[in-house]
């Protein structure tokens, strides 16, 4: 067993990079096109490519959730202890923040800066259960198949699709959803907002955790 320390250490580099990666990725395709459309493409690239990575990079030391989503749902269908949930949770969160802030910087932006960006609507919200339940079940039918080796290319190819059939845009994710109220940017969205799609979120993974068990009970 790899030691918490360790453990959440992965879990907060690579939190950090994901944040980095949306939300640069969405300043950088601002700055270089007027279309919205070609700044989604660049923005579902690099999301496409930083998660890959750091899926690969940090899984084996963590799990590589970077996601209180997949934490929780982790723990729910016991395969990691409900112990280790507050401290990754926190960890996911205090990255996400970081690397928020570290993209703002990059493009010398203020370092925080609150999204102006509204994200409401029954549709949106509907899209963010539908963008968790795909991620999370993906997740844990790779798991208790025993495919753990598919998760990183599966997670990214799912994300870049939900990106575009997701009225949401797929943040599928609370810790993102949290930091990416610190960008008033390409990839912001409004603090009033971000409680409601975090809530969203839950109830998308609260049914994955359910489809999981009856589809894959025991495997």
């Amino acid at each position: 067993m790899i030691d918490a320390p360790r453990r959440l250490l992965a879990e907060f580099i690579g939190a950090s990079f994901l944040l980095a990666g949306v939300i640069g990725s969405g300043i950088m395709a601002e700055r270089l096109t007027n279309d919205v459309g070609l700044q989604l493409v660049a923005n579902t690239g690099a999301t496409v490519g930083v998660l890959y990575v750091i899926i690969a990079t940090f899984g084996p030391v963590s799990g590589a959730h970077f996601n209180p989503a997949v934490t929780l749902s982790d723990a729910a269908l016991g395969t990691r202890p409900w112990s280790d949930v507050a401290p990754y949770i926190a960890a996911q969160v205090a990255g996400g923040a970081v690397g928020a802030v570290i993209a703002n910087v990059m493009f010398e932006l203020d370092a925080v800066n609150l999204s102006g960006t509204s994200r409401g609507g029954g549709g949106q919200y509907l899209g963010e259960i539908v963008a968790t339940f795909g991620l999370v079940f993906a997740v844990f039918a790779l798991v208790r198949s025993g495919r753990e080796q598919l998760v990183a290319g599966v997670v990214a190819a799912y994300i870049g699709g939900a990106y575009w059939f997701t009225s949401s845009t797929s943040f599928a994710n609370p810790a993102v959803t949290a930091a990416r109220t610190l960008s008033d940017t390409f990839a912001g969205i409004d603090p009033v907002n971000a409680p409601m799609f975090v809530m969203m979120q839950l109830i998308g993974a609260g049914l994955a955790i359910a489809a999981v068990r009856v589809i894959y009970p025991d495997v």
